[in-house]
């Protein structure tokens, strides 16, 4: 596979670091769809009114050797340095979460992931006239 080289400096042009997030994004997809190896189930995703539930197989880990990272509307798992073997992936999500309400259950080599949407903010206050 050949892939062109990217700029990665956004000070050539202010759409590039748009379009290099864009591709960046098409990749992961890409890869993220690619098969299964020997038996391991993609991650399994489910949305409601009010969270997100990832349930990720996490074979062979533990909950100490699992890091997970909440960003606006990002999740990062990552494995430690120590850990049996490597885990790595990252989830952007269409909704912004609210980390305080927000858990995770590791149990029988399934990480789930229960993701709280954050409350839209109003953006109008309706004022009382005196």
């Amino acid at each position: 596979m050949i892939f062109a080289p990217v700029i990665r400096h956004s000070a050539y042009l202010p759409g590039l670091r748009i379009t290099d997030r864009q591709l960046e994004r098409f990749l992961g997809q890409t890869l993220q769809q690619a098969p299964a190896r020997r038996g391991e189930q993609p991650a399994r995703f489910e949305q409601t009114e009010q969270d997100f539930t990832l349930e990720l197989d996490v074979p062979g880990l533990s909950r100490e050797q699992l890091q997970v990272e909440l960003g606006s509307n990002t999740v990062r798992i990552d494995s430690v340095a120590d850990a049996p073997r490597r885990y790595q992936a990252a989830y952007e999500l269409p909704q912004d979460l609210d980390p305080s309400t927000s858990s995770a259950r590791l149990e029988n080599g399934v990480l789930t992931l229960k993701l709280s949407k954050k409350a839209p903010v109003a953006l109008h206050t309706r004022l009382n006239i005196d």
